[in-house]
């Protein structure tokens, strides 16, 4: 959306035409530094569930690691690069997004990926903290 107020409003060609694109082919609330990892965090009693959103990646691409009361996701597939002009690209390469969920102990966080949907079960805070990764299920 900051891209498409901001543009020129002249009446060149190219200032038409990238109006047109902007009305056609962005989202109305297009923000170039949206994460690509859509989250859904539930909570109950004694843990948070966060399921996120990596349509296309495979699960040994995913990687989760704990640190410092922030969860970490990085997940990268390969790229086809092509010599072909692009209009519009917007499928990501490599993505990553850190989730703070406070001091708790890394080896009780549960992974699951299916059908493009990455599941954590990640318990509330605790005192004792640690520095590891987690196995996806």
């Amino acid at each position: 959306m900051k891209n498409y107020m901001m543009r020129n409003e002249s009446n060149s060609p190219e200032a038409m035409f990238q109006n047109v694109y902007d009305k056609i082919f962005s989202p109305i609330f297009y923000d170039e530094n949206r994460s690509w990892m859509k989250t859904d965090v539930k909570e109950t009693d004694d843990q948070y569930i966060m399921e996120i959103e990596l349509p296309g990646f495979k699960k040994e691409n995913i990687a989760i690691d704990y640190e410092d009361g922030y969860v970490t996701i990085n997940a990268s597939r390969e790229s086809n690069e092509s010599n072909d002009k692009f209009i519009c690209k917007e499928r990501c390469v490599k993505c990553s997004r850190s989730y703070y969920v406070g001091y708790i102990d890394s080896s009780m966080i549960k992974a699951s990926y299916e059908d493009g949907i990455l599941k954590l079960e990640v318990p509330k805070e605790n005192p004792n903290s640690g520095k590891k990764g987690i196995q996806i299920n």
